[in-house]
C-alpha cells in the first residue's frame, strides 16, 4: 500500500502527482528531489547515488529512474520494498505501452491519459491491476503522438532487420491503442534478444569471471490474438547436466512469462504463446558458461618521475568487422592526489572524447563507435600534487567499460523462427528480430 505516487523530470519538475491517502505532508516531491540531488553531501557514498529506498522524517521513499524520469512512491507504513519497486517499474512500462514513447514530452502531452491509467491501476493506495491488456477495456483517452524525429537515434541499434528490409526502432514507439492512418490495424511483431554481460579480467588480460543475463523481449501489434511459436537453438541446454554436444549453448537457469506454454520445449526447444498487449519478457535466462567476450581491455600505469606517471589503455574489438559497438565509455579511477591529466589520442582518431573528473579523480574515455576487429589506444600523462608513496598500482583502477553492440549476442542463443497462426492466407504479418549486447559489469584489474 502506498500513500503517494509522482513522476519528476531530471530538473525536479513535478510532471504527475497523485495523493491517495493524505498521510504524507505536502512538499514530499521537493523533499525527495533535494535529498537525491544532494545525497553525496550527506552520505559517505563515494558515488553519491541515493539508494532506491530511504527514509526522511518517518516517510519511506521508493524510486526508480526510467528514461531520465524519477518514478517515486511514498508511504509511512512498513511495506515490502521489492513489491513497491516492481510496481514502479511496471507502471513505467505500462505508461510506455500506452504512450508509445516514454519521455518528458510524451508525459506532458498525454497527462490526461496518464492520470486515467493511474486511477485504474491504484485505488486508495492499493494496486488493482497493471495488465496492459485488461486496462484497454477501461481507458478511453486516445494518445497524442510525439514527434519521433526528435527522439535521439541509437545508430545501428535502432534498426530492425528482416532480410533486406529495414525498419527504424521508432516503428515500435507507438501506443498499443494506435492504428495506422485510415484506421488499419498494424500486423507486426517485434522481438529483442537483449544480453547484459559481466566480465572481469586480471592484470594479464585473462578472464576471471564471466556471466550473461539475457531477456527475450516481445512487443506485438497482431490482431485477433493469434498463437505464436518461437523456435530457439535445438542444442540449447538448461543446467550443467543437460549435455547436448560440444558447442551447445548451456544456460544455468531460465524462467518464462505466464503466457508461455512449454509443451514442446523439452522436445524441440519451441515456445508457444498468445502474446498479451504491450511489451513483455518472453524468457529471462542466465549463463555462466565460458564465452568469448566482445572486447579485450587492459591498462598499464608507470611512474615517470617523482610527481608524474603515464597511463596506457588499450581496447580491442574481438567481433566481426561488419558489426559496430556504440556509445563506448571507459573509466578509470586515478590516485586521489592526481592534480592534472594530459591526454594523447592516436593520429586520426575520430569521435573520441577524453575528460578528467577532478571531483572524484576519474579518467573517462568515450568512443562514439568501435568497428569490429579494430584496436584503439589512449595515453594519459598524470601530474600529482605530492610525491608517490608506495605502489601506484594499488592507488588506481580498476578499469571499467560500458557499451552497446547491436546485432550481436555473446551467448549464441538464437531465435530460429517466429511462426504465426494466420487467420487467412492473405495475412502476412511482419516479424522483426533484433539482437543487442550491453555491458552490465565489464572490469579489468591493473
Amino acid at each position: 500500500m502506498i500513500s503517494q505516487f509522482f513522476v519528476l523530470s531530471q530538473r525536479g519538475d513535478n510532471i504527475v502527482f497523485r495523493d491517495y491517502r493524505g498521510e504524507v505532508q505536502k512538499g514530499s516531491a521537493e523533499t525527495f528531489f533535494r535529498k537525491v540531488k544532494f545525497w553525496k553531501e550527506h552520505s559517505e557514498d563515494e558515488e553519491g547515488d541515493a539508494p532506491p529506498v530511504f527514509n526522511v522524517d518517518g516517510v519511506n521513499y521508493f524510486h526508480v529512474k526510467v528514461a531520465g524520469l524519477h518514478f517515486v512512491a511514498t508511504t509511512r507504513l512498513n511495506v515490502s520494498p521489492s513489491l513497491v519497486l516492481q510496481l514502479l517499474q511496471r507502471i513505467a512500462r505500462l505508461i510506455k505501452d500506452y504512450l508509445g514513447v516514454l519521455n518528458e514530452d510524451s508525459f506532458r502531452k498525454n497527462f490526461v491519459l496518464v492520470y486515467e491509467l493511474l486511477d485504474e491501476v491504484i485505488d486508495f493506495g492499493y494496486v488493482q491491476t497493471t495488465s496492459t491488456e485488461v486496462l484497454k477495456s477501461y481507458v478511453f483517452n486516445e494518445p497524442i503522438a510525439v514527434d519521433t524525429a526528435q527522439i535521439p537515434a541509437l545508430g545501428p541499434a535502432s534498426i530492425f532487420m528482416q532480410g533486406n528490409k529495414r525498419m527504424p526502432a521508432t516503428a515500435i514507439t507507438k501506443s498499443v491503442l494506435a492504428n495506422e492512418p485510415g484506421g488499419r490495424k498494424r500486423e507486426e511483431i517485434f522481438v529483442d534478444v537483449i544480453e547484459k554481460i559481466s566480465v572481469t579480467f586480471n592484470s594479464s588480460g585473462l578472464i576471471l569471471t564471466s556471466e550473461i543475463d539475457g531477456t527475450i523481449q516481445m512487443k506485438s501489434y497482431l490482431t485477433g490474438n493469434p498463437e505464436i511459436r518461437v523456435a530457439l537453438n535445438e542444442d540449447l541446454g538448461i543446467g550443467a547436466s543437460d549435455y547436448r554436444g560440444s558447442g551447445a549453448v548451456i544456460l544455468d537457469d531460465c524462467n518464462f512469462h505466464e503466457s508461455v506454454h512449454l509443451d514442446s520445449f523439452d522436445v524441440d526447444r519451441t515456445l508457444s504463446l498468445v502474446p498479451p498487449d504491450g511489451e513483455f519478457p518472453v524468457m529471462n535466462y542466465r549463463m555462466t558458461q565460458q564465452f568469448k567476450p566482445p572486447f579485450r581491455i587492459n591498462a598499464l600505469i608507470e611512474e615517470a618521475g617523482p610527481l608524474k606517471a603515464e597511463v596506457t589503455i588499450k581496447v580491442r574489438a574481438d567481433f566481426n568487422s561488419s558489426i559496430n559497438a556504440n556509445t563506448v565509455l571507459i573509466q578509470m579511477p586515478l590516485p586521489t592526489y592526481t592534480a592534472r591529466v594530459n591526454f594523447e589520442l592516436e593520429p586520426g582518431a575520430v569521435g573520441n572524447t577524453t575528460d578528467f573528473k577532478e571531483a572524484n579523480k576519474r579518467l573517462e574515455w568515450g568512443l562514439k563507435k568501435i568497428v569490429g576487429g579494430s584496436e584503439h589506444t589512449l595515453r594519459a600523462k598524470l601530474t600529482f600534487a605530492q610525491e608517490l608513496h608506495g605502489n601506484i598500482m594499488k592507488e588506481a583502477g580498476p578499469l571499467s567499460m560500458t557499451f552497446t553492440i547491436p546485432m550481436y549476442n555473446a551467448s549464441r542463443l538464437q531465435v530460429k523462427y517466429l511462426q504465426i497462426a494466420k487467420k487467412s492466407k492473405a495475412d502476412n504479418p511482419y516479424r522483426w528480430v533484433r539482437y543487442v549486447t550491453q555491458a552490465n559489469s565489464y572490469v579489468a584489474r591493473l
